[in-house]
This record gives C-alpha cells, structure tokens and sequence, in this order.
C-alpha cells in the first residue's frame, strides 16, 4: 500500500471480487496513493478469498450487499467488477451518489440499459457531481498496443484503411455459477468479450462505424455441457466486418478453441503510406514503410517503464490506475467513456442481429431500436 499520507490516498471500494476483483485490487497494491478499503459481493467464499489474497495490505470492510458498502462513507471510488447482467441496477445505484466509477467492460448487455446509464449520468451531472466515470476497456492501454495507436495517430502510415484484429484464444473460463455461459447474462460472446476490440477499431480509425456484417457459431465449446438441463449458448467463433463512415474497414477474427497458437492477438492497420502490427503476448511491434519495402520493416519488443504490475493483461490495467486515479485528483474528463462502452456494446448487438439475420445491419438502427 502506498506510503502516502492518509489524506493523499484515495479509498476504492470494489463491487464484485470474482477474478476481475482481484485484479483490480492486486494492481491497486501497487498505486501509489491508492488504498483498498472495501469490498462487496454477495459471494461469501468470493469474499473470503479476496480478503485472503490481500495479504494484510489493507484494513478492508465486507459487504454481501453493495448498497450497504455504497453508504458507509468508506470509499471515494468505485470499480464495479461483477457479472454483465448486473451491472444497470449497480450502476443505476452508484451514480445516485457522488463517488468516482470504473466499470468494468462491458458498460452493460444491452443498448438500452447503456443508454439508461448515460441518462442517469447525466442528470447527475446536472445536479452539479462532476465525479469521474470510467469504462474499463483497458486493451488501449497493453503497451504494445498503446504504441501501435501512437504510430497511427502520428500520422506514420497515413489515414488508416484496413484494420484487423485477431483473437485466436482459449474458451471462457468457469465463473461462479457458470454465468458466463449464456447469451442472456454476457449479452452474447460480441458483446462479452469482443467490445474491446470494437472499441479499439473506433480509435484507431478515429470515425464512426456505420455497417456491421458477421458471420458466427457455437462449433466447439461448451456442446456437451448442462446447467439446470440446459445447454450454453455462446459462440465461440466469429468474423466480424465493420465499416466505417469515411471508408475505412475493420475485420475481427474471433476463435476461442485456438489454444495452440504462437499469439493470442494480433492487430494490423494499413494505410496508404505503410503498415503497423502489433503481437500478444510477445509484445511485438512491427512498422513498414512501402517507400522503404520490407527491408526497412521496423521491429521493436514494447515495454512502459511505468508498469509495477503486469497482471492479467500486460500491465494495461495497471497504466489504466494510474489515470483513472490522475482524474480523479485533477478532476480531468476520463479516458475512456460512456460513450465508448456504448458504441463498443452497440457494435456488438449489431454483429449478433447481422448472424442471426445473415445481412448487414446498420448501427444507426440498433442505436435508435429501443429494445437493444
């Protein structure tokens, strides 16, 4: 825990101490000025194991019920990290007080439970909290992948035309109660797991997606599996094609049963001028010029000095902390939004409705649809 004086630390109370809690809390060990102070979940044997894995770091409150945790005055902030399907009715709690936020991805299941969120996060800015609320789409920040994004907004290889990403992976892991096998509770595989990539394809393009097309199925995981009598019904593999306003392109290649593969991501984004890669877990970067030629390709292994912790995702949360926690104090705008967690769950309900469709289906409709 930080040495910091007590009135410099800021107290994080975290919603939801499954796997992700975890990691968040094992990250903000090694924030300076950040301190952990409670925790809920309504998981005994979950709370039990989180209070373990601290290791005495902390002084650390246990809640079952988060409302509880929310009104005990033991907390600045918040990181909800609890089940997709539960994370409207928690959030709808947190923003009707005044404490700082960080929700995990995905923002919520559904379009129209993100866009109750912005409503609600509206109205209390306008009762004058000016609180920061932030979306865990934490990839933008692996440093392989933040180098990548600083070679493209740079200006290197151009205005970006293609961009593809990549995640040959293994299947989901087991959860409590085996939530995550099912459509209805993750919002579906697009949603679930794929909104980083979606919302990594919207800042690398710097536009705004129009036109989904995919292609998915369940073929592998999960077929012989049974909960209550009931079979899981998540895809385990995807293409998603994306089009964007000004013309670019973005294709996602989604396989969760690609467990002997070399990288678990890979991304790619050409341009007119040259093109950038980006490899995980190796940390790879690649760029090529096409006035140089493959001769002149460029290859860099990309660490951030800064990272104290790697984690579960290449020290992208770790740098995520640190400026979660610089807005916090300087009260700047977050880095990643609701708008961000709301385009990036749209473009996922969108990849679902165009497999189940076999068409395009336009984004402007499943933003505009109110039962999305």
């Amino acid at each position: 825990m930080s040495t910091a004086a007590p009135s410099d630390i800021v107290r994080y109370g975290i919603i939801g101490s499954g796997m992700m809690g975890l990691e968040h809390l094992w990250n903000l060990h090694h924030v300076p000025g950040a301190a952990v102070t409670a925790i809920a979940d309504t998981n005994r044997p979950s709370r039990e194991f989180t209070i373990a894995m601290d290791e005495g770091r902390n002084q650390i409150t246990e809640f079952e019920d988060h409302r509880d945790l929310l009104a005990s005055g033991l907390v600045d902030a918040v990181i909800i990290s609890t089940p997709n399907m539960t994370h409207r009715a928690i959030l709808d709690d947190v923003l009707a007080t005044d404490l700082h936020l960080l929700v995990e991805k995905p923002l919520c299941t559904t379009v129209a439970d993100c866009r109750a969120v912005l409503a609600a996060a509206e109205a209390r800015r306008a009762r004058g909290c000016d609180a920061v609320i932030w979306v865990g789409l934490e990839y933008r920040y692996m440093p392989p992948v933040a180098r990548l994004l600083e070679t493209v907004h740079a200006g290197t290889i151009g205005p970006p035309t293609m961009v593809a990403i990549r995640e040959h992976r293994f299947p989901f892991l087991e959860k409590v109660g085996d939530w995550n096998r099912f459509n209805r509770n993750t919002g579906g595989t697009l949603v679930e797991k794929c909104c980083h990539f979606f919302d990594l394809m919207n800042h690398i393009t710097g536009d705004r997606p129009v036109r989904v097309l995919a292609s998915g199925a369940q073929d592998v995981n999960h077929l012989d599996e049974r909960y209550d009598g009931e079979a899981p019904d998540i895809l385990d593999n995807a293409f998603v094609i994306v089009d964007y306003e000004g013309g670019a392109r973005a294709l996602l290649d989604l396989c969760m049963f690609a467990e002997a593969s070399e990288h678990q991501e890979e991304l790619s984004v050409v341009g007119p001028l040259g093109k950038v890669e980006a490899f995980l877990p190796d940390a790879t970067v690649r760029v090529g010029l096409r006035r140089v030629g493959r001769a002149g390709i460029r290859t860099d292994v990309v660490h951030d000095p800064r990272v104290a912790y790697e984690g579960f995702h290449h020290g992208s949360s770790y740098l995520e902390h640190l400026d979660l926690l610089a807005a916090i104090r300087s009260g700047a705008a977050p880095g990643v939004g609701l708008d961000d967690g709301l385009l990036s769950v749209a473009m996922g309900v969108a990849a679902h409705r165009s497999i189940e469709s076999g068409t395009a289906v336009a984004l402007a409709d499943v933003l505009a649809d109110p039962t999305a």
